[in-house]
């Protein structure tokens, strides 16, 4: 299977249209048409369903497709370390991770790395830790960013100086927000809002002193943002970190710390024997000062 027929058949899944795929690839009709029917062929499996406006893909072409990105993603990236000249420091850095204050510390870092090295680029992905650790294990990013509690056992990390607290996003005109800080029993029976990372075993979960059975979980999220928009229709209270959301000014959101208070550390980890390109080496160098120096 050559690197050209992936791009050929990711193309075709995106267009949904061998003509669509053909124009933007340059190729004719027929030719792309071709090449598809015989990628069928070497993989014994039909990747398409053909119908009259439209092409969807079968679940064996799912199952390609996905992988197909991640193959030509990697083959980007080594396509790019290996054409940068000898001695210049250039290339992609690749983070991933879920929401937190703390990432102000990588922003620090990488803006001293830009000073030094301009054609050095950034790339955030942001994601849930199960959606990062699988990104992490298959090379698609350098280096993921882990809120506790998380299993490092597979990493090199690094922990990150700062800490993330935890607290309970409202309306301000609901009853909770006259309260300095929140208990327990203050949630027991409101409508929740809980990070999909916090479900579980977790210091979150034994904070409330009640199995997740007992409470009132009407919604989770990957992302507090999202979560924001439910608290702001009145949907419930989101528990999760402070500083991700703005709750100053006119906003009709506040944010209430826990009691007994409850802290997270974020660490940045990346896999064991990572052979990085020069970039992630001198960022993690970097990164490595940078801390120190904090």
């Amino acid at each position: 299977m050559e690197i050209r027929v992936l791009r050929y058949f990711v193309a075709v899944a995106r267009e949904q249209s061998i003509s669509r795929a053909a124009n933007s690839l340059f190729l004719s009709q027929p030719s792309l048409s071709r090449q598809m029917q015989q990628l069928e062929e070497e993989l014994g499996q039909r990747l398409f369903e053909r119908g009259s406006r439209k092409i969807a893909l079968t679940e064996a072409g799912r199952l390609l497709y996905q992988r197909a990105e991640e193959i030509l993603e990697l083959y980007r990236q080594a396509e790019g370390e290996l054409k940068t000249p000898a001695g210049r420091v250039s290339g992609d850095i690749r983070i991933g991770g879920g929401e937190s204050y703390a990432l102000k510390l990588i922003a620090g870092a990488a803006r001293d790395m830009q000073h030094d090295h301009p054609d050095v680029k950034f790339h955030l992905y942001s994601g849930d830790m199960r959606s990062i650790a699988e990104k992490l294990d298959k090379g698609l990013i350098d280096f993921g960013i882990f809120i506790e509690p998380s299993d490092l056992g597979d990493y090199e990390y690094l922990r990150l100086p700062l800490v993330d607290t935890w607290g309970v996003l409202m309306r301000k005109d609901s009853p909770l927000a006259e309260k300095e800080h929140i208990c327990p029993e203050d949630l027991w029976r409101v409508p929740l809002i809980r990070s999909r990372h916090s479900l579980g075993k977790s210091p979150i979960g034994e904070w409330f002193h009640r199995r997740q059975e007992e409470l009132n979980i009407v919604a989770t999220y990957d992302l507090l943002y999202n979560a924001s928009l439910l608290v702001e229709e009145g949907v419930g209270y989101a528990v999760g970190l402070e500083h991700i959301i703005n709750t100053a000014g006119d906003s009709a959101l506040c944010f209430k710390p826990l009691y007994p208070a409850l802290t997270s550390h974020l660490d940045i980890a990346w896999k064991k024997h990572q052979v990085f390109p020069k970039c992630a080496e001198l960022f993690l160098s970097r990164l490595r000062a940078f801390l120190q120096a904090k």
